[in-house]
């Protein structure tokens, strides 16, 4: 008789140990009754986000099933890429994946809406595209700029299902609305294919965006990956924003900060104007 170990291979491995919290999470999220007057959201890792609404509207934001970096073989970046062309820069960056992936892409049951803020491989995945084909009935549709349309468009998704956004657009999906808005990823603007130096980009809108989530309980504000900015402020003039996620990590010095400040700016102005309506109203 073979023993347990001569059994095991590392293709068993992989199947027995990941995702590592198996289908706990999509369980959980397939189970939760949201409360009227209430939504419910789930950090998936990156800046993955699930949102389910009162009426049960599932809405999938920047879900990502895949790695960084496996591998110190690659000595530099390619010539041209985003870290590179931010930062001057030559060597890869250490950028391993480090939150756990804690939900089974394959294992998706239900979903109304897959939301991309831009292009960049952490914030549109082939395997959650893939599932979701796969596993969810009706025409689920695929939103996001351009180049997030271009790229599920080369994974095989359909035409018919890929929406294309920007800024000023709204999108309902059941009983909530997607309100596109201004990205302010300047790493996502330098991302190209050949030598921009010396080119000021001014295709922000075809390569990012971000999103105000309107549920029947409260609007959630999702940033993507964009940096700081004093725009930041006219977001929270012009809408009601309850939560606001912003993102930091490997960029320049003093981004944590800019988490802070892009938090003064959106939530004073969202104060300042909800004071103003109660001086109208009285």
């Amino acid at each position: 008789m073979m023993s347990q170990v001569d059994e095991i291979t590392r293709e068993k491995w992989i199947l027995g140990a990941f995702p590592e919290w198996g289908t706990w999470l999509n369980e959980e999220i397939d189970q939760e009754v949201v409360e009227k007057g209430t939504f419910a959201m789930w950090w998936i890792g990156c800046t993955g986000l699930w949102v389910k609404t009162e009426n049960n509207t599932n809405i999938a934001v920047d879900l990502w099933f895949g790695n960084g970096k496996r591998s110190k073989k690659t000595k530099e970046m390619a010539p041209f890429h985003q870290m590179r062309n931010m930062t001057g820069g030559r060597m890869t960056q250490p950028n391993l994946r480090a939150a756990p992936i804690v939900y089974d892409p394959f294992a998706v049951t239900s979903v109304d809406a897959v939301l991309s803020t831009h292009y960049h491989n952490d914030h549109i995945d082939p395997y959650f595209a893939a599932a979701v084909l796969k596993n969810v009935e009706g025409d689920v549709p695929f939103i996001g700029p351009m180049k997030s349309v271009e790229k599920w468009l080369s994974y095989g998704v359909p035409k018919e299902r890929c929406i294309t956004v920007k800024p000023g657009d709204v999108i309902k999906i059941k009983d909530t609305e997607i309100v596109v808005l201004d990205s302010f990823d300047r790493t996502c603007l330098v991302t190209n294919d050949e030598d921009v130096r010396g080119v000021c980009p001014t295709d922000m809108d075809e390569k990012a965006v971000n999103y105000l989530i309107k549920t029947p309980a409260g609007n959630i504000y999702h940033s993507g990956d964009s940096h700081y900015s004093v725009y930041y402020a006219k977001h929270g003039k012009d809408h009601q924003i309850d939560v606001a996620l912003g993102s930091y990590g490997e960029n320049p010095i003093g981004n944590i900060a800019e988490a802070l400040r892009t938090a003064s700016r959106m939530s004073r102005m969202c104060r300042s104007e909800a004071s103003y309506r109660r001086q109208k109203e009285c």
